[in-house]
C-alpha cells in the first residue's frame, strides 16, 4: 500500500511530520499509519467502519465543545 496510493495528512499538521497521521484510500478500504515510521504498520478500516469512525469523532468533539 505505501507505494501504491497518495498518502494526505490534515491541512492542520505542521510540516515536520510529528504526531500525525496520514491517510491513503483506495475503493474497498481507508489505510491510515503514522507520519513518522512510513515504513511501518498500517491500520485498513472498510469504508463503512471509516464512516462510522469519523462520525463518531464528530459528534465526540461537538459533545466535548458544550
Amino acid at each position: 500500500m505505501n507505494a501504491t496510493k497518495p498518502w494526505y495528512r490534515s491541512s492542520y499538521s505542521n510540516h515536520d511530520g510529528g504526531e500525525c497521521v496520514e491517510v491513503a484510500t483506495s475503493p474497498s478500504a481507508i489505510h491510515v499509519r503514522d507520519s513518522k515510521d512510513k515504513a511501518g504498520p498500517t491500520l485498513t478500516f472498510s469504508p463503512e467502519a471509516w464512516s462510522a469512525f469519523i462520525t463518531f469523532a464528530t459528534e465526540a468533539q461537538v459533545t466535548r465543545a458544550e
